[in-house]
């Protein structure tokens, strides 16, 4: 009698497309994507999709905000092989890297938090006669060698931040030497407390293009708040993506049970 109930509706791409603001053509597309499970064809080959169908579009719909459209795919599609398990670790992988993006925010807002105003190593008062005996000032800037003093590290370590993308220093044109304007001296504390939380180069060197981006701390903080804001909005479109999947895969679940039960 259920299998009667599932069969017994047919729907067309249109009847599914309708309400999605999508066109008959992504219906057909996902189906051959397995985003949805295959349909039924009349005699004629048109095809012929049942409410499981309907159930897989919000799922999949439901799944795209949290996870990606790619990820998505491959949650539906292991779902329609028959490969549940498979969905689950793509679904935890993605859950993953959003506890990642979380720990990522966390540590730039603590390492935000430690670089007080007006406590780099940049021009001011106090730096200047002992910089210059090293040498260590130039015009409008710092040397590597206070620099690296002021942060606790090796001048090479300065070096390697430079080739890795994260500080770009001028050079004095008298001496050759590099001079750390207080954008530098800002990239290289930023760098410091990422890398003392344990951030490779590589994780850190974005984080440094958008501190750029936004012209400096302070206008990172409105940046800072908008990626706060997109992990919350995608960690509730996951809640509500794992909704639409598990009333799915009861459904799905159901139906390939009475399906081998009739066969």
């Amino acid at each position: 009698m259920g299998r009667n109930l599932q069969t017994s509706k047919r729907l067309r791409p249109v009847d599914l497309a309708r309400g999605h603001g999508l066109s008959t053509q992504a219906i057909r597309n996902y189906e051959e994507a397995g985003i949805l499970p295959a349909a039924a064809r009349s005699p004629h080959g048109y095809r012929a999709y049942t409410p499981l169908h309907a159930r897989a579009l919000r799922a999949f719909l439901a799944l795209v905000p949290g996870h990606g459209h790619g990820t998505a795919t491959s949650i539906m599609r292991a779902v329609n092989e028959g490969a549940a398990e498979e969905a689950l670790r793509l679904i935890d992988e993605s859950h993953a890297q959003l506890l990642d993006d979380r720990r990522t925010l966390r540590a730039v807002e603590s390492a935000l938090r430690d670089l007080e105003p007006g406590t780099g190593p940049g021009p001011g008062p106090g730096s200047g006669p002992r910089a210059e005996s090293r040498p260590g000032s130039g015009p409008g800037g710092t040397f590597i060698g206070p620099l690296a003093g002021k942060l606790g590290i090796r001048p090479a370590t300065l070096r390697a931040w430079e080739r890795a993308g994260l500080l770009r220093p001028r050079r004095d044109p008298l001496t050759g030497y590099r001079v750390y304007d207080e954008a530098d001296v800002r990239d290289a504390r930023l760098a410091h407390q990422l890398r003392r939380g344990g951030y490779l180069l590589e994780q850190i060197a974005p984080l440094i293009v958008q501190v750029r981006a936004a012209g400096g701390l302070e206008p990172l903080e409105t940046a800072l708040r908008d990626w706060r804001g997109r992990l919350s909005a995608r960690g509730r479109a996951m809640l509500a993506g794992a909704a639409e999947l598990d009333a799915y895969l009861r459904e799905h679940g159901g139906d390939a049970g009475r399906e081998n039960q009739g066969s």
